[in-house]
C-alpha cells in the first residue's frame, strides 16, 4: 500500500532502457524498473497506452518497482522507428495503429524474458491503460502463464464492427473464455471509451464465462484519471484506484 514502507528500510530500485528479444525475434527497447537486490520478485509487464512509450510509464514503472515488483515496459512503437514519444505516436496513428497480433507477440516474449531473470519469482501480471489497457485483455485472452490482469479503463475491449481493422481484427470481449488470468478493472464513469454501458457489458461477459473479476468504478472521473500530467487527472480517485491495483497485484502475485 502507499507509504507501508519503513523509514529505517533498504529501498531502492534500478530502471534503464534495455532491448530484449520480442516479437518474431526483433531486438526492441523496453524500460526495466526493478527492486535492488536479488530478490526474488514478481514481475508485471506493463502496456504502454497509445500517446506512446513515454514518460509517463517510466515513471509509472518505477513506482510499481517501489513496491516490489520487476517491471518490463515494452516500446510496442519501436519498429516505427525513434524520435519523441509524441512524433512516434504520431506516425504511428497515420499508419493505422500498432496491429494486435504485434503486440501480442511482443508481450508474450517480455512474459518470457521476465521469467528467465534470476531475480523474477516466476509469477507476472501484466498491466495497460487506455490501449494499454485493451491490449493487456486481449494479451491474456491469447497467451497463457500470466497471473494477474489490470485493465485501466481500457478503450476497444468492446468493438463495433465498423471498428474492426486490419490492425484491430477482434474485440477482446470475444476471447473472454480464453482468458487464463483474473482480472482487475479501474473505470471512470465518465468516461467515453469505455462507456459505463461497456463495462457493465464485459462484466456481464466475465460473469457468463465464470471468468475471476473485480471492477471498481468511479463517480467524478472519465478517461486516463490516473494522467497526474493532465486535465483529466482525478487525485482522490487515482489514489483509490492505485491502491487497488497494488491490492490486487500483492493478493495474486505474492
Amino acid at each position: 500500500m502507499w507509504n507501508s514502507f519503513r523509514t529505517d528500510s533498504d529501498l531502492g530500485i534500478t530502471a534503464e532502457i534495455t532491448t530484449y528479444s520480442a516479437g518474431g525475434g526483433d531486438q526492441i527497447h523496453a524500460y526495466v524498473s526493478r527492486p535492488k537486490g536479488d530478490g526474488p520478485f514478481p514481475g508485471v509487464v506493463a502496456i504502454h497506452h497509445m500517446p506512446g512509450w513515454d514518460e509517463f510509464y517510466q515513471e509509472f514503472s518505477e513506482r510499481l518497482a517501489r513496491h516490489g515488483y520487476a517491471v518490463i515496459a515494452p516500446d510496442l512503437y519501436c519498429r516505427f522507428g525513434h524520435g519523441t514519444p509524441d512524433d512516434v505516436a504520431a506516425k504511428v496513428r497515420s499508419q493505422g495503429g500498432v496491429h494486435d497480433d504485434s503486440v501480442v507477440a511482443d508481450c508474450a516474449a517480455a512474459l518470457t524474458w521476465l521469467q528467465a531473470q534470476p531475480w523474477c519469482s516466476g509469477k507476472v501480471g501484466i498491466i495497460g491503460s487506455c490501449s494499454g489497457g485493451r491490449h493487456a485483455t486481449l494479451t491474456a485472452s491469447k497467451v497463457p502463464g500470466f497471473s494477474a490482469l489490470v485493465d485501466l479503463w481500457g478503450g476497444g475491449v468492446i468493438m463495433e464492427p465498423d471498428q474492426i481493422t486490419p490492425a484491430r481484427p477482434v474485440a477482446p470481449i470475444d476471447l473472454t473464455a480464453d482468458l487464463s488470468a483474473p482480472i482487475l478493472g479501474i473505470f471512470g464513469n465518465d468516461d467515453r471509451s469505455p462507456t459505463a454501458e461497456q463495462v457493465d457489458q464485459h462484466e456481464a461477459e466475465l460473469a457468463k464465462h465464470g471468468k475471476e473479476y473485480e471492477f471498481h468504478r468511479y463517480d467524478g472521473a472519465g478517461h486516463g484519471f490516473f494522467y497526474y500530467h493532465t486535465p483529466m487527472y482525478r487525485q482522490e480517485q487515482a489514489m483509490d484506484g492505485w491502491a487497488k491495483v497494488l491490492d490486487f497485484f500483492g493478493r495474486k502475485l505474492g
